[in-house]
Formats: C-alpha cells, sequence, structure tokens
C-alpha cells in the first residue's frame, strides 16, 4: 500500500527549479527519517537525500545534488519537501519518497516504504 503522496514534478527547463512534496497519509512524519530517492530510464534507483527524525534534523545529500537541492520538513503540513534549482538533464528521473519508519531514525538506507513516485523531466 502506498504510505506517501508526492507532487510537484513536471516538465522543467535545464537551469530551473522545482520543488518536490512528499506527504503522509497514515504516518506523523516528524518522527521518522525521511528519504527522497530517484530512478533515471535505464539506471537504477539512487538515494537523493535524507532528513533525519525532527529531534536531530540532520540533512544528507548525495554528491551529485549537493549545493543544488535542499530536503526540508514542515512539520505542521506533515509534509517533506525536495528544493531543487540549477536542474540539469541528468536530474531526469522518476522521484521517490520513502522511509522505514522507525522511531526517531536517523538514517534513509533501509527505507521499504514507498510513495507511487512523481516524473521529473529536465528538458528544453
Amino acid at each position: 500500500q502506498v504510505q506517501f503522496v508526492e507532487s510537484g514534478g513536471g516538465l522543467v527547463q535545464p537551469g530551473g527549479s522545482l520543488r518536490l512534496s512528499c506527504v503522509a497519509s497514515v504516518f506523523t512524519l516528524r518522527y521518522y527519517a525521511i528519504g527522497w530517492f530517484r530512478q533515471a530510464p535505464g539506471k537504477e534507483r539512487e538515494g537523493v537525500s535524507c532528513i533525519s527524525s525532527s529531534g536531530d534534523g540532520t540533512t544528507s545529500y548525495a554528491d551529485s545534488v549537493k549545493g543544488r537541492f535542499t530536503i526540508s520538513r514542515d512539520n505542521a503540513k506533515n509534509t517533506v519537501y525536495l528544493q531543487m534549482t540549477s536542474l540539469k538533464s541528468e536530474d531526469t528521473a522518476i522521484y521517490y519518497c520513502a522511509s522505514d519508519f522507525v522511531p526517531y531514525g536517523s538514517s534513509c538506507s533501509m527505507a521499504d516504504k514507498w510513495g507511487q513516485g512523481i516524473q521529473v523531466p529536465v528538458s528544453s
């Protein structure tokens, strides 16, 4: 069953920006580490960014997106965001949010509950 709903994707030109949103229908996200992942055509899924549970709030990023993407959370809206700037054609992928729903977690490496994903094509 889908644990998350992603939104905010769509066609964007190189150099442009998008903000993806991830909302959970059942869980209160502030208590869990939440990650953004992506899968490009013909490639394996990869981790993009992770934010630990709100008590810590530590963030991490793949080297390929450091300085361009920012992960954040709005606890009042039970939403995690991925702000993407200076987008490149190689950022084209389906983006997913995910978690392992371990309370007060700090890592996204064992995430096993996924949203349906949202497409982000970067093209002129």
